[in-house]
């Protein structure tokens, strides 16, 4: 075989791979970006600081989410927070530690589709439609205080954060281990692949940063392999109103949520925010 005929059937083999490998990724992408969890991580959650109760709620198409609301015992309507976990989470830990992390705010936690008890198969556009349906079906509990509600995304739960505060009156944005989208993070870690082209969750929170009008505090890990810095910065960069950019001591992207500096750190951000002036 002479040396253009090798050429060439080096070039056929390694097109065939490269094809093969992007259809794999088209094909595997929900399992790339998705990792549902089922298993509860705390079997039986309950709030040392609120009422903690068990709720199944119905999404526009019928599919069943279950979770938990946390109600503080204080009279009056309360502020309120939404909370959206990361890619491998499942959220019964945040019931149990809604005490040291919202203290005094009615907190919602339920699991995307797939996750936990939840029904369905999770995707980005379900996971923005139902977290707004989330913050209205908070809104509309009579102890909830509607110009005081909160919205708290953890890494992939991040991106779910900024769309539902694009699309609703949120009145504060706390961010955990943050990206500028899913999609960058993957042409990084697949560079030869044609990722844009075949990716269909992308998460693109920066692209709607700018527009976001509630005060935003990011909180960085000190050791985060998941999402390099670097991709934090840009998102960082385009926020509209950025309140604070921190990083936690001796964090990583797993521990991060559990350590009670961060734990400490959010409750003091949402605690004096909730204690501004209301705006009418």
């Amino acid at each position: 075989m002479n040396n253009s005929r090798k050429v060439a059937s080096i070039a056929g083999i390694a097109s065939v791979l490269w094809v093969g490998l992007t259809a794999a990724i088209a094909a595997s992408q929900r399992r790339l970006v998705f990792n549902p969890t089922i298993k509860r991580e705390v079997p039986s959650p309950r709030s040392s600081g609120h009422r903690t109760r068990l709720v199944s709620l119905r999404t526009s198409d019928g599919t069943k989410l279950s979770g938990w609301l946390m109600t503080p015992a204080v009279v009056g309507p309360r502020p309120a927070v939404v909370y959206f976990g990361g890619r491998s989470e499942e959220v019964s830990w945040v019931a149990r530690d809604a005490g040291k992390l919202f203290p005094g705010m009615t907190v919602l936690a339920v699991n995307y589709r797939g996750y936990g008890d939840s029904q369905g198969d999770p995707a980005e556009n379900h996971m923005v439609e139902d977290g707004c349906m989330l913050y209205d079906w908070l809104a509309a509990r009579s102890r909830v205080d509607q110009a005081r509600i909160a919205v708290v995304g953890r890494s992939l739960g991040s991106g779910v954060a900024v769309q539902v505060a694009l699309q609703r009156p949120v009145q504060s944005v706390v961010l955990i281990t943050p990206y500028d989208s899913i999609l960058a993070i993957a042409q990084r870690r697949f560079r030869a692949m044609p990722v844009s082209f075949v990716l269909r969750h992308r998460f693109e929170s920066i692209k709607y940063a700018a527009e976001l009008k509630a005060p935003t505090y990011v909180v960085r890990a000190a050791s985060d392999d998941v999402v390099p810095h670097s991709h934090t910065d840009l998102l960082v960069s385009k926020l509209g109103k950025l309140h604070l950019d921190e990083i936690i001591p001796d964090s990583d992207h797993f521990n991060i949520p559990y350590l009670a500096a961060t734990q400490d750190k959010i409750a003091g951000f949402l605690s004096t925010q909730f204690a501004q002036p209301r705006v009418s």
